[in-house]
C-alpha cells in the first residue's frame, strides 16, 4: 500500500528515513530560478593537512647509533632543541629514542639517521617517518649483554674488554 504524507509536518530527516524505510523512488525535479533561494557560494575545498613531523628517511653523515639530524628550521618548528630526546615512529608499530642535533645542510622534509636506527624502525632510506618530543628519559641502571654460545666459539680473551668497554666509553 502506499502511504501519504504531509509535507509540513515531517522534517528532512523524516522525509529521508521515510523514502529509505519504503523503497520508493522518486523522480528528480527541477526548481525555476524565481523560486529558488538564493544560493551561498561554495565552500573552498578543504586545505590537505600538514604534518610538519612526517619526515623523509635519509643517509646520516655521522656513525652514531643514538643520533638522527634535523634541519635548524625543523626543529625550531616541532620545538626541539639540539640534544633533546625524541620519540621516532617507523613501520610496523616500531620506535625508537634518539637524541636531535642540527643539520644546515638538510632540507626541511627530510632526517638524517644511520643504518643501524633505520633497521630497528624498520625503514629504508626514502621512507616516511614521524618524530615526536620524548620529554626526559631516565638513565639505565644495569645493562646486561649475553652472548650466544655460538657467537663466541673460538674467541679468546676478556670479552668484556674487547668489545664492551670501547663502545660504552664515549
Amino acid at each position: 500500500g502506499s502511504r501519504a504524507i504531509q509535507a509540513d509536518t515531517f522534517s528532512a530527516a523524516h522525509f529521508s528515513f521515510f523514502l529509505h524505510s519504503c523503497s520508493l523512488r522518486i523522480a528528480p525535479f527541477v526548481v525555476m530560478a524565481s523560486e529558488a533561494a538564493p544560493v551561498a557560494p561554495a565552500p573552498e575545498a578543504p586545505k590537505k593537512k600538514r604534518s610538519p613531523n612526517r619526515l623523509v628517511v635519509e643517509e646520516a653523515l655521522n656513525d652514531d647509533n643514538s643520533v638522527i639530524a634535523l634541519s635548524q628550521a625543523k626543529m625550531e618548528e616541532l620545538n626541539l632543541f639540539r640534544g633533546d630526546n625524541v620519540l621516532i615512529k617507523g613501520k610496523k608499530r616500531k620506535d625508537t629514542v634518539c637524541i636531535v642535533l642540527a643539520d644546515e645542510g638538510l632540507e626541511d622534509s627530510k632526517i638524517r639517521m644511520n643504518k643501524v636506527v633505520r633497521k630497528n624502525l624498520r625503514v629504508r632510506l626514502g621512507d616516511i617517518i614521524s618524530v615526536h618530543a620524548c620529554g626526559d628519559v631516565p638513565y639505565g641502571k644495569r645493562v646486561h649483554v649475553l652472548p650466544l654460545d655460538d657467537t663466541i666459539e673460538g674467541i679468546t680473551g676478556n670479552l668484556f674488554d674487547t668489545y664492551l668497554k670501547p663502545y660504552y666509553l664515549e
